[in-house]
């Protein structure tokens, strides 16, 4: 037996599970890099039986998963993975195994990007490392508006801190309900409320084909100049063109995002010379205490599969 683990860009994927029992009949192989090119995953995972996917880095539509004959088993890491076509997998008899997923990483990388910003910290940083000091005046947060694009499981641990904080809350998303915005103490705002008030918007939503592209042109020509805007949550969510544009022109502050159209981000995109633009690698969920329990799960996921009594089942029942 062959097992593929992905986007392993650390390496440290055999260092946080109990790899033992399965290494004793199987052979495993760790990819330290993404393989972004459809044709070159197929050719790369052709004798896999096994393949551990690191979130949705790595997408496997149906036409990828039956151009991959050996495949019996798909583990991701994370309780859902919309890069994976679980229909088609199901069909073509491969089953599809999650692990549990912590938020708290995400949560806290939120924060720290939107302090940085704010304050210009990762600026002040990189001037006083030149020889400068204290180049530019930064902000409060107390009593600024919070606008919070999607109040789910991390979008409501969000807006707790920012309450903290002394920000006044505002939320919208598509099926936030008031009593869903009241148990939160948040106020329930319209869409372009959100993007009218907000002296920090993030974005908090899952990535669907409703959700693709809400954040564009004119959704951002709404936010004030002084505004920030911050992306955690799926890089396609806020359009990219949109946002460079917005972030030249200077009709928004800055922003910093952490997810991407195309993951890693190339070389060449324009992202990487915006001075207003705060950058972290899709790092939200790259924790120690993260990894602690997803390596763990995958060892579970697919010791369970070879047992015949598998668990976590995404595509059929558990």
């Amino acid at each position: 037996m062959k097992i593929a683990v992905l986007d392993d860009y650390q390496g440290v994927s055999l260092d946080y599970g109990d790899w033992t029992g399965i290494q004793n009949h199987a052979e495993i192989v760790i990819f330290r890099h993404n393989i972004g090119e459809p044709t070159e995953l197929i050719r790369e995972l052709q004798e896999f039986d096994v393949v551990v996917a690191m979130r949705e880095r790595t997408p496997f539509p149906e036409s990828i998963l039956r151009a991959l004959p050996s495949l019996k088993l798909l583990v991701t890491t994370g309780s859902r993975n919309r890069s994976i076509d679980l229909e088609a997998a199901a069909t073509l008899g491969i089953m599809v195994c999650g692990t549990d997923s912590p938020a708290g990483g995400t949560v806290e990388l939120t924060w720290g990007l939107i302090l940085s910003l704010v304050r210009s910290i990762h600026t002040h940083d990189a001037a006083l490392r030149s020889g400068f000091w204290q180049l530019h005046i930064g902000s409060e947060l107390r009593g600024k508006s919070l606008g919070v694009l999607g109040l789910g499981r991390i979008g409501s641990a969000v807006a707790t801190i920012g309450k903290a904080f002394g920000m006044e809350v505002i939320a919208w998303s598509e099926n936030l309900s008031p009593q869903m915005a009241h148990s939160q103490q948040v106020e329930l705002v319209s869409k372009t409320q959100l993007f009218q008030l907000s002296d920090v918007l993030t974005v908090h939503l899952l990535l669907s084909d409703r959700t693709r592209g809400l954040v564009g042109k004119d959704e951002l020509a709404l936010m004030r100049n002084t505004a920030y805007l911050i992306n955690t949550s799926r890089g396609p969510i806020v359009d990219e063109t949109s946002l460079i544009r917005a972030l030249q022109t200077r009709s928004i502050a800055g922003a910093a995002v952490d997810v991407f159209d195309k993951e890693p981000l190339p070389a060449d995109h324009p992202f990487r010379g915006i001075d207003n633009l705060l950058l972290s690698p899709h790092m939200g969920y790259v924790t120690t205490e993260a990894y602690t329990v997803f390596y763990p799960q995958v060892v579970e996921d697919i010791e369970g599969f070879l047992r015949g009594s598998p668990v976590r089942i995404l595509n059929g029942n558990n």
